[in-house]
């Protein structure tokens, strides 16, 4: 066809899926009776338990509700103080929030953008009850330092693994080290249910209390739940590479038209509420889930080769990039990369890949960070990796060229290649 461009453009979600995923997903729809309840739900909370090496994992409709769930079941309420690094996204905020406790931000390190524990020492008060640990980019904390200080301050640990699946640190994978972890299934992320997460311990007191929580929350409506994975088809379709920028651009188009669901209500964004916020994992979505443990060693295979070739070809290009600590073994759900001028950066690449700017604010995706609590200038570091950060595409769907290719033109912008 006339003017039909072939070449590939990289979509930041949709490369974890494949067609043998949509198949299952397809199945689901034409049978809505096993759409919202079934046995899955089980056997994929058994399975990532399994996968992840905790004892009990239980489902929810997103990682939010399930950190929610968990500092309810450990107490947390009015009058406490929770430390969690930024940046970070909005909704992790929320949840603490939810709960009545309060938030207290900790600026970052800018080698791997996690929690400066230094920092954290000086924001210590007799209310502080929780020590949130964000594995940021798939990158894992210091654990060591981290339980030290957490013990040293009698402070529960829980380990956001959102981004870390399959990360480990001294052989062992991130969320077993805390008392308690939460992980994402969000289309995002390493392994996709559209929207989902789990919360996973080894302490059966605690995994009874979050039973009792899962069980209190609504069920999605069986439109809902469609939606999903009419979604979870659409972006496998939509972000394939040959016909991704046509895509994009339609779906940029449609706005406020759009009828898939998104994840981040406007609710959400304002620090408020929303309406059915405690939602359980449907059973559509956990049959997908299966389906995405079966091949996810492939999938972090993958992205731990697709990293180590973005290291080869920037390490000698004077860009700073992500420094893991001496333990840590990352598993990056994207490669991120410290540019000067941001925005030339992601129009110099726009014709090979949409670059993923986790994180613009160091409260992603909020309308503004005091909506949740977070005070201007509080955290320097953390404001200026918001300003600077640009997230390279590990999925499964990017090739060796591609790597190759997106390596050079971005050399070529910010002026270190040819």
């Amino acid at each position: 066809m006339a003017g039909f461009s072939t070449e590939r453009c990289l979509a930041l979600l949709g490369g974890t899926t494949r067609w043998s995923d949509c198949v299952e997903t397809l199945r689901y729809l034409v049978r809505p009776a096993r759409l919202v309840r079934g046995p899955e739900i089980e056997a994929y909370e058994q399975a990532f338990a399994r996968a992840v090496g905790v004892g009990y994992a239980i489902s929810f409709s997103s990682a939010r509700v399930g950190l929610y769930g968990l500092l309810r079941a450990l107490g947390v309420g009015e009058g406490a103080e929770v430390l969690l690094s930024v940046p970070t996204h909005i909704v992790v905020a929320n949840a603490i929030r939810y709960t009545g406790a309060r938030p207290v931000y900790v600026d970052c390190r800018l080698g791997d953008y996690n929690i400066d524990l230094e920092d954290a020492e000086r924001r210590i008060t007799p209310c502080s009850r929780v020590l949130l640990l964000q594995h940021t980019f798939g990158i894992p904390v210091e654990m060591d330092a981290a339980l030290v200080f957490a013990r040293r301050h009698n402070l529960v640990v829980i380990e956001d693994c959102v981004h870390a699946l399959g990360a480990r640190y001294d052989r062992r994978q991130v969320g077993t080290f805390g008392d308690a972890a939460i992980f994402s299934t969000e289309e995002t992320k390493t392994m996709s249910t559209v929207m989902g997460g789990m919360a996973v311990t080894d302490d059966p007191t605690l995994a009874s209390r979050l039973r009792t929580f899962q069980a209190s929350c609504a069920w999605p409506r069986r439109w809902l739940s469609a939606r999903y994975l009419m979604k979870f088809v659409a972006y496998y379709l939509l972000t394939e590479p040959h016909i991704h920028r046509i895509a994009r651009l339609a779906y940029e188009r449609l706005g406020q038209r759009n009828p898939l669901p998104v994840p981040t209500t406007l609710e959400e964004r304002r620090g408020q509420r929303p309406r059915n916020h405690e939602r359980r994992l449907s059973n559509g979505q956990a049959a997908v889930g299966l389906c995405q443990l079966n091949h996810l060693e492939h999938n972090l295979g993958h992205r731990e080769r697709v990293a180590n070739a973005y290291r080869d070809h920037l390490s000698g290009s004077g860009l700073r990039l992500p420094q893991a600590p001496a333990k840590a073994e990352p598993s990056f759900v994207r490669y991120p990369v410290w540019v000067e001028d941001r925005p030339k950066v992601i129009r110099a690449l726009a014709p090979h890949a949409v670059l993923g700017t986790w994180f613009t604010s160091v409260l992603e995706e909020a309308a503004t960070p005091d909506v949740a609590g977070y005070e201007p200038g509080s955290c320097p570091r953390a404001e200026q990796a918001a300003q600077h950060l640009v997230n390279l595409p590990t999925h499964p769907r990017v090739n060796e060229a591609d790597v190759k290719m997106l390596a050079t033109a971005l050399m070529k912008a910010v002026g270190r290649g040819a």
